[in-house]
């Protein structure tokens, strides 16, 4: 019989009122979850507890942790794949780092709730029960981690939550979910080809994400660059650019041998450098790295994992270019 293991995390999915308090806390064990599915599931299902907390407080090391728990799962000959339940407050970024660092065709699905546990409509048991389907699917092999969530696949890569409360939250942008889950069916509609698996044995937690907005200047970037940041990702405006006291900060970071890559803020395209006056041409003459389409946090993600292995500056350009999309 196919084996799939459920590591549970916590997050709403996993939570219920504390009617004493009054608030929602992660409380609901990865057992108590599978209990909730409304029929048995055709495969076998093993529950592994990991911790227990809401997403908005997992950290960089907490989920590369997450990442090794997965890996050793996927080395079982005997399971088909991984399901993990997880708050979606950070699930785009931890399912990007499952995706950079495992090295499996076997699926690794991340899922949860936007409805706690105790609500009458919770979206958890369905989604749960979807993700599971999935990882146990021979059509999800090779598509690396993924986001199963409201009868739909999206790649890490690509997917974002767009929506801070509704069920329907996650969504790929212009790139589109990878498939869906019709009933009892897993229909692949696309694969992923800019995926890379990165050999790392920890992570670079300082990489500082900076966020422009209008007149924005250079103290953020210089407070990072002073307090120790290994790179920074500087989420421009537009196609990439930046005021004119920001470009003199990313010249001094880059000349104080700190990476700066640059996204933008928009939630959809891709920097370019085309402008000067300040803008992405004026970036790219400090040194600083256009991304593509990455996201800012998803760039963070990346470098993160890149700068922990010990790789020159141009090895890590390469592979974030080779990404960028």
């Amino acid at each position: 019989m196919t084996k799939v293991v459920v590591v549970s995390t916590g997050g709403t999915i996993a939570s219920r009122v504390d009617r004493e308090r009054g608030f929602v806390t992660s409380r609901a064990s990865g057992t108590e979850l599978v209990g909730l599915l409304p029929q048995p599931t055709a495969v076998a299902v093993e529950v592994d507890d990991f911790v227990m907390v809401g997403s908005f407080l997992f950290d960089l090391d907490l989920v590369f942790r997450l990442t090794q728990r997965i890996a050793a799962h996927l080395d079982d000959p005997a399971v088909a794949g991984v399901v993990v339940t997880q708050g979606t407050d950070t699930m785009e970024e931890s399912v990007f780092m499952a995706d950079l660092l495992i090295d499996s065709d076997k699926p690794v699905v991340f899922t949860g709730a936007q409805r706690h546990a105790d609500e009458l409509d919770s979206d958890g048991p369905r989604n749960l029960g979807d993700a599971i389907k999935v990882a146990a699917a021979p059509e999800a092999r090779g598509l690396g981690a993924m986001i199963v969530f409201e009868q739909e696949l999206h790649a890490a890569r690509d997917v974002t939550k767009v929506h801070a409360a509704r069920v329907g939250t996650f969504a790929s942008a212009e790139h589109g979910k990878l498939g869906e889950v019709d009933g009892e069916r897993v229909i692949v509609h696309r694969r992923p080809t800019l995926r890379r698996v990165i050999a790392a044995e920890r992570i670079e937690p300082r990489v500082d994400l900076v966020k422009l907005v209008m007149g924005s200047d250079g103290r953020f970037i210089d407070h990072a660059v002073a307090d120790g940041a290994q790179a920074i990702v500087l989420e421009a405006f537009g196609r990439g650019n930046a005021t004119l006291a920001v470009v003199d900060a990313v010249r001094r970071a880059t000349a104080n041998g700190v990476l700066v890559l640059v996204t933008t803020r928009c939630p959809q395209g891709r920097v370019l450098p085309v402008y000067g006056n300040g803008g992405g041409k004026d970036l790219v003459a400090t040194g600083a790295v256009f991304a593509g389409d990455l996201s800012g946090i998803k760039a963070r993600i990346l470098l993160a994992v890149l700068l922990a292995g010990g790789r020159s500056r141009s090895e890590v350009i390469d592979l974030v270019s080779a990404m960028a999309g």
